[in-house]
């Protein structure tokens, strides 16, 4: 197996370690450690030995010594001890002589759940959640938060102390704690699919894997709350927006923009599902941000063609989702909508104020916009710069190259115009 592709299997049978040992073993910063050391002990030993039968039984075993060797060093280490010497632990090809393992059973919904105890703040919830069950390093949370990877760091590890204290037991919550706890849960599934969808650094354009795990995920959630709207419209949100994946990367790797995509290649079994569970839940109520984003991208999905596409009612949508979600993504968007039906001065006026924000005024996808909509305005020199800003601020290889691409289609407009071109 390819280095990619040991990545990629740790990546996925992180968390379902890690909720095997927490289950069992209890102490989640402890595991957390152990999970991690097994993780790179596998790295080292898997490409050069090869991939063992049962991969996350032997994740489980060499996490699982080590997690004894941390408890032992630990002050209690004899009632911790006794605890951990009732349990059998799995050997290499993931047998065991004692109660049925972990191997068997996915955990990865109970650990969702505790990441985003009550107990600890929004943003420890989502950082958490993130390394614990998305597999993101803190580099990449710290992306997505637009802090720093030591803030993210500190975040991380007060989570762990607090789930620690704080003796949670690694089960599924009740229903009213439950509901609590949902808000966090799907914005983390949010985040980690959007990082999926559109890699925030790194070579590649998106991490299919990543963004497909989301998915499943948000499937578990679903299962269990069939009758929530905003889980419905998060998992459409995701099938509806995951269904252009295979149109997004030319055969080079290259972003193509949705307007240029190839709309055969587009899943439509995917948008079918996502199109019946946004009709479904919308209706159904209460309205939330999510339902509102998997009816945009259902208006997208549906239309025949970029031409086709149904921009006054993407831009209604759009008002209603503002009067819910102020942040600057979601007005950012909305000007791109408005120039698709007014004109890109409509659109830049409504970009003026973000401007001023400092939650989005040094993002890639500010600049990006701003300079699509310059140049559709025949202000290119403008526009050429704003394609410059973007592409500086630019950390994925694919988006920086698409949008140096740009300022190379401007510069070579610029010299194919004769000199004289200007004069009657």
């Amino acid at each position: 197996m390819t280095g990619t592709g040991t990545e990629d299997l740790l990546r996925r049978l992180a968390p379902h370690v890690l909720g095997a040992l927490v289950r069992r073993y209890g102490h989640f910063d402890l595991a957390e450690d152990a999970t991690q050391e097994a993780l790179v002990s596998a790295s080292v030993q898997w490409p050069r030995d090869g991939v063992p039968e049962n991969p996350k039984g032997w994740l489980i075993t060499v996490a699982s010594r080590r997690l004894t060797d941390l408890l032992r060093s630990d002050q209690a280490r004899r009632r911790r001890e006794e605890t951990v010497t009732r349990w059998a632990v799995v050997d290499e090809r993931g047998t065991s002589d004692g109660p049925p393992h972990a191997a068997d059973t996915d955990d990865t919904l109970v650990l969702l759940f505790l990441c985003c105890h009550p107990s600890l703040s929004a943003a420890s919830q989502i950082a958490l959640t993130l390394r614990a069950v998305g597999g993101l390093t803190t580099a990449k949370i710290a992306r997505a938060f637009l802090v720093s990877e030591e803030t993210v760091t500190r975040r991380i590890t007060r989570a762990k102390r607090s789930i620690l204290d704080s003796g949670i037991p690694f089960a599924l919550p009740g229903p009213a704690e439950a509901s609590d706890r949902l808000g966090a849960v799907l914005r983390v599934l949010y985040l980690t699919f959007n990082e999926g969808y559109a890699s925030t650094i790194g070579p590649n354009l998106q991490r299919v894997d990543l963004a497909e795990e989301a998915v499943r995920l948000a499937r578990t959630v679903h299962a269990a709350l069939p009758g929530d709207s905003e889980v419905a419209g998060l998992l459409a949100l995701m099938l509806l927006t995951h269904a252009r994946h295979r149109a997004r990367s030319g055969p080079d790797g290259g972003l193509v923009p949705m307007a240029e995509q190839d709309r055969s290649l587009w899943d439509r079994e995917a948008i079918g599902e996502g199109i019946g569970l946004v009709s479904e839940a919308l209706p159904r109520g209460p309205t939330g941000p999510y339902q509102l984003q998997a009816a945009i991208a259902a208006v997208h999905d549906e239309a025949p063609s970029a031409e086709a596409t149904d921009w006054p009612q993407i831009v209604a949508l759009y008002g209603v989702l503002r009067q819910l979600d102020d942040s600057p993504v979601v007005a950012l968007n909305h000007a791109v909508a408005v120039s698709m039906v007014e004109g890109p001065e409509a659109g830049l006026g409504l970009l003026a104020p973000l401007a001023d924000d400092p939650r989005i005024n040094a993002d890639r996808r500010f600049h990006a916009v701003r300079a699509h909509l310059l140049e559709q305005s025949g202000n290119v020199a403008a526009a050429r710069d704003a394609y410059e800003a973007a592409a500086r601020q630019a950390t994925n290889l694919q988006q920086r190259r698409y949008l140096n691409g740009q300022i190379a289609r401007l510069d070579q407009e610029r010299r194919a115009v004769p000199k004289d071109a200007s004069r009657p």
